[in-house]
């Protein structure tokens, strides 16, 4: 279909109340209010792009002017011609000489460059009536490569090199794509392990995520000691020997602190440590990595940038790559990472949980199994079990795996009424504060 000039960029503030039952609480954000900075690209040909950018509460509405300072770069220019390459239009949204001032690639504008180029790959998905996951595993490798600013990359992974790599798994891709449908991705539940709960609730969690099926298992850490030691044995107690246990510290330690207390919470075996300190050391995430070994580091979620990660991967600093598709520039850098963890042999798992990450996320690991990584090994997808119920197209797991969605788009879209309630201030969930 053709979608004529792009007619109208719009940014709302939109956040959920999820501090009043410390839903998302952690050693570093202890009463969280899950924000999205939602964008929605309009056409003259009807169809609509939705994308957003995640944040906490406080902040947000700093996010959506970023948006809303983004938008003429792309407000009345060809829908068809931008979405025909979306390399050449990722590279436009984050080249403009004066919004770069506050980058590159960092910061407020690049969440908002998230939101909006995540609309645009949404629309595109819409337009060619296909799924952002499939479109991707559906391109041919060159096409794939075309979406990535090479720039501050290739001196790690050549791009004619990766082209390569892609081109050696499409063979494949059929029967994995049949794979994903018929057996989902593994997952990992976050929903019980939430700093603020009680140890009652997150027991009565924990055994009702066994018996739907979860067999990963991630906790909040970095308050204290003896508390987190305790909350580990219990649920350590509830899934037994057999069942992966995460930790996650949220940033809250500094390099020898996290040594110290993940040697103290070894006994509990956990698989790994995320976010041990600073997100952005990562000669200190390189050294956790050496002293507390065999517990793998993880971290990503607040990387904000493919180089970043790809210093991260060089320096040995991490053992699991949790990349946030809201906190990079959107699809096409996701698709960078993707291409640098494949290189340099490490497994992705996407930060999810929040407000819609898990209806977004979904499709790089999809994208990555089918297409890149190819394999599920060491691969979970973080799901948190707040707030899908305002998406048309939201997540679906089933015994503790994510089945991959049909419908056209990114899934990113809210239901207007939704949109409507919790637009903030105004919305009726914030009506009398």
């Amino acid at each position: 279909m053709t979608l004529g000039r792009i007619t109208r960029i719009t940014a709302r503030d939109i956040r959920f109340p999820t501090s009043r039952a410390l839903d998302g609480s952690d050693a570093m954000n202890l009463a969280p209010d899950y924000s999205a900075a939602y964008v929605t690209v309009e056409t003259a040909g009807g169809l609509a792009g939705h994308g957003f950018t995640f944040t906490i509460g406080r902040g947000n509405e700093l996010c959506v002017a970023a948006a809303r300072a983004l938008a003429p770069l792309v407000e009345g220019r060809d829908a068809d011609t931008l979405l025909a390459d979306m390399g050449a239009t990722w590279r436009h949204i984050t080249g403009d000489s004066q919004l770069r001032w506050t980058g590159p690639d960092k910061g407020v504008i690049h969440l908002a460059t998230a939101a909006l180029v995540n609309a645009l790959w949404d629309l595109k998905g819409k337009a060619d009536g296909l799924p952002v996951w499939r479109l991707l595993s559906e391109m041919p490798p060159e096409e794939v490569v075309a979406l990535v600013d090479w720039r501050w990359l290739a001196d790690a992974l050549d791009p004619a090199e990766a082209r390569d790599r892609l081109a050696a798994k499409a063979e494949g891709k059929p029967a994995r794509m049949a794979d994903l449908r018929e057996r989902g991705f593994p997952a990992y539940t976050t929903s019980a392990g939430w700093l603020g709960y009680s140890d009652d609730k997150m027991r009565a969690l924990v055994r009702e995520a066994l018996a739907q099926g979860w067999s990963h298992f991630k906790m909040k850490v970095g308050g204290d000691l003896d508390d987190d030691i305790r909350r580990a044995r219990i649920i350590r107690q509830e899934i037994g020997p057999g069942r992966k246990l995460m930790m996650d510290a949220n940033q809250v330690w500094g390099v020898d602190t996290a040594i110290a207390h993940m040697r103290a919470l070894a006994e509990l075996d956990p698989w790994w440590i995320e976010e041990p300190t600073s997100p952005d050391d990562i000669l200190g995430h390189a050294r956790i990595a050496r002293e507390i070994a065999p517990i793998a580091v993880a971290t990503g979620e607040h990387c904000q940038n493919a180089v970043m990660f790809k210093q991260f991967m060089q320096a040995g600093a991490l053992r699991f790559v949790q990349l946030d598709g809201a906190r990079l520039g959107g699809v096409n850098e996701v698709v960078a990472v993707l291409l640098l963890a494949e290189k340099f042999g490490l497994p992705v798992c996407p930060h999810a949980g929040g407000v819609g990450l898990c209806e977004l996320v979904q499709h790089a690991s999809f994208f990555d199994y089918v297409a890149v990584g190819a394999s599920f090994d060491d691969r979970v997808l973080e799901y948190v079990d707040h707030l899908h119920e305002h998406f048309p197209v939201p997540v679906q797991v089933r015994d503790g795996r994510y089945i991959p969605p049909e419908a056209p788009g990114l899934s990113t879209e809210m239901f207007a009424a939704s949109l409507d309630a919790h637009e903030y201030p105004d919305g009726a969930a914030w009506a009398g504060g």
